[in-house]
């Protein structure tokens, strides 16, 4: 099959650094690829794939230096040079939320849209109102609750490949680890109030955008300076595996309705647990007793600190294993693409295909 995959242009595909959608992209193309799908990916500059790249700029938005720049303008770049060929593909996967919506209705039966970001947003409503015939794929259940009637298609959970986190029977390291973005919703400060409850140290990798930049100027920095808290910055995949293997526990004590929760998986494919606060995708990802534990306050958290030391690493592993991995999430995909393109020749327009 001929599939385009259109990713955002804010990192590379996969990231240096942080960057979850572009991450997933990354994941999913390789094993479409591997698969024996002819694959295009639409990115930005510094990708690299396996697939035939199509870079419509030079440079991922983010590392970019130019001291102005507009995200608007690059991605209408990438759409026309998308439309321009779309004739060559049976499928056209988007992965820029609904940037798309007004230059493809002609031809929504062709595409498949998975929604990354989170849906409870003003404005929303009423464009996929106005666009109801694209197909969308939700990365949670969850994620479907603040847009019930919205064309929902079918959820694919994320998936990452088991070749690129190193499994570790031991977390040796015996401290409590925080990978992600500094930001009030991801609630750094509570993961740091939980090792000091617990006594357990706490490494954080994190990066910090210039948006929570004073968040964590004012609220985060202070509570740096502790014994029992490291902060390390941002890290690449290179680090992941030895920085979350070797960890006791993930944490993961959001404060927003997460549609997935990336770092969740990664954890659990090196066969780290994962404490994670009941919120979002949480319960759909973490299986209580398996693969971590999902609290609802300081005081649980603390308890699973102690709990998760008797999970076994191996099943966690082996959970990710049969769950989460990049060839599951792309022969789910890849099922997907097959009804839009019979039903595209057949002329009819199936329902939700979950």
């Amino acid at each position: 099959m001929r599939i385009a995959q259109i990713a955002p242009l804010y990192e590379a595909v996969p990231p240096r650094l942080y960057g979850g959608t572009e991450r997933v992209v990354a994941h999913l193309t390789e094993a479409l690829v591997e698969q024996g799908h002819e694959v295009t990916l639409f990115a930005s500059g510094d990708t690299v794939t396996s697939a035939k790249l199509v870079a419509t700029r030079a440079l991922p938005l983010r590392l970019d230096s130019a001291p102005l720049k507009s995200d608007l303008a690059s991605h209408l770049t990438l759409l026309h040079e998308v439309r321009r060929r779309a004739h060559e593909f049976d499928v056209l996967h988007f992965h820029i939320d609904l940037l798309h919506f007004g230059m493809f209705e002609h031809m929504p039966e062709r595409t498949l849209t998975t929604l990354h970001g989170r849906l409870d947003i003003a404005d929303l409503l009423q464009v996929y109102e106005r666009w109801p015939d694209y197909r969308l794929v939700s990365i949670s259940d969850h994620q479907r609750t603040h847009l019930p009637n919205a064309n929902w298609y079918a959820t694919v959970y994320h998936g990452m490949s088991p070749r690129g986190y190193q499994y570790s029977a031991q977390g040796s390291g015996g401290y409590l680890a925080f990978l992600g973005r500094i930001s009030p919703e991801k609630r750094p400060d509570r993961a740091i109030e939980i090792a000091k409850a617990a006594g357990v140290p706490i490494r954080i990798a994190a990066k910090v955008d210039e948006v929570d930049r004073a968040y964590f100027e004012q609220r985060i920095r202070p509570l740096l300076d502790h014994p029992l808290v490291t902060y390390i910055g941002e890290i690449g995949d290179e680090l992941k595996s030895d920085f979350l293997g070797q960890a006791r526990a993930l944490l993961f004590p959001i404060d927003w309705p997460e549609p997935f929760g990336l770092v969740m998986i990664e954890a659990m494919a090196c066969g780290t647990p994962v404490i994670a606060w009941r919120c979002g995708s949480v319960p759909e990802i973490v299986e209580p007793g398996i693969t971590g534990w999902i609290v609802d306050d300081i005081r649980q958290a603390v308890a699973a600190v102690d709990a998760v030391r008797h999970l076994p690493r191996a099943r966690i592993r082996a959970t990710f294993e049969q769950r989460f991995t990049a060839h599951a999430m792309a022969t789910r995909y890849s099922q997907l693409y097959w009804q839009l393109v019979r039903a595209s020749r057949s002329g009819h327009l199936e329902g939700e295909a979950a």
